[in-house]
């Protein structure tokens, strides 16, 4: 493997693997992830259930050379053995999507924080991998809202995400101490961008769909509270830039910008050109602190800078989605209703 140092995320210079798997491959992230390390040389095999992810976001690498679609869930028996390899990483996005999940699949989400990161974990140390986990960052009770979090309770409504996400981690940490593998963890937050859902309840995607549909564009209690947002790009040069150190420690890709709801909402207003009005709305996440991300270890160790300012990206992101306006289902049917921050999906 190529030295960290000689690695350029941006396409610059070759990417360090000649083989990746990226599971959860056929989400927002996953997708960028797989087109950018085609275009770094690497051959992908892009595995999902489709669960939440969708084929169409992965249709235009149909037809590339290295290029592999496997239509399977990581969670289930045998998985690992029909992935022959040989790897040289392993990205695993197939994780829980985020702390609203809905609440009819926590068996899923538990599978996959469990049993799917496991079976990850063994097919990077059959071959000798490199390991990443994709993770999301915990929820912290607000100290004004005096309520116990929802993931400090694991049978609570929405825990079942916390509880896999605590899980998936430590079983990462625990294969790097116990079993020394090259594992890692890499924590992101709110990533948006091409390609993104707009049927969820997270900031910005909702701000877009109703902006686009012409709807009210709902802002949460007074509209101050504040979103580190992470254009796609981005965090597609983070993720790959830890993956090709060796850093075992969590390690949080996020923006460096926080505007608040209201600076959001109205920003998509003006890009859109749409005649929709601001509604305040009860803010329903008043009991917790958004999480924000903690980026020097990534700046200091791994040279990580996000270089897209948030309206850039917002206009980038407006400008790509003006074509799909409506909500697009889940492969069951259902649109991402309340799965706020979705990394996977």
């Amino acid at each position: 493997m190529m030295p960290m140092a000689a690695f350029s995320p941006r396409g610059e210079s070759r990417a360090p693997w000649d083989r990746v798997l990226v599971t959860g491959g056929a989400g927002f992230l996953g997708s960028h992830l797989c087109t950018r390390l085609l275009d770094a040389g690497a051959e992908v095999d892009c595995l999902d259930n489709l669960s939440t992810g969708r084929a169409e976001k992965v249709a235009h690498l149909s037809g590339r050379p290295g290029f592999r679609f496997l239509e399977r869930d990581v969670s289930e028996p045998g998985c690992a053995e029909a992935l022959p390899g040989p790897y040289d990483l392993v990205l695993h996005l197939a994780g829980p999507a985020s702390p609203a999940a809905r609440a009819e699949r926590s068996v899923d989400v538990l599978d996959a924080g469990s049993v799917g990161t496991r079976t990850a974990l063994a097919v990077a140390g059959r071959d000798g991998a490199r390991f990443l986990l994709a993770s999301s960052p915990p929820v912290c009770p607000d100290a004004r809202g005096g309520d116990v979090p929802d993931d400090a309770d694991p049978v609570r409504p929405h825990s079942a995400c916390a509880e896999a996400v605590r899980f998936a981690e430590a079983l990462v940490a625990a294969h790097a101490g116990v079993h020394g593998a090259n594992a890692g963890i890499v924590r992101l937050f709110t990533g948006y961008g091409p390609g993104m859902r707009t049927d969820g309840a997270g900031t910005p995607a909702a701000a877009i769909e109703q902006a686009l549909a012409g709807r009210p564009v709902t802002v949460p209690g007074d509209g101050s509270r504040r979103h580190p947002l992470c254009y796609v790009d981005d965090m597609v040069d983070g993720v790959l830039l830890v993956a090709a150190g060796r850093s075992v420690r969590p390690v949080d890709i996020g923006g460096d910008e926080e505007p608040t709801a209201a600076e959001i909402a109205r920003l998509v207003i003006e890009l859109t050109g749409s005649g929709s009005p601001l509604a305040f709305v009860e803010d329903t996440g008043a009991g917790h602190i958004q999480p924000r991300p903690v980026t020097g270890f990534a700046r200091e160790i791994f040279g990580w800078l996000p270089s897209v300012t948030w309206q850039d990206g917002l206009e980038r992101t407006v400008a790509a989605l003006r074509g799909r306006p409506d909500p697009v289902p889940t492969a069951t049917g259902e649109t991402a209703e309340g799965r706020a921050g979705e990394w996977w999906a």
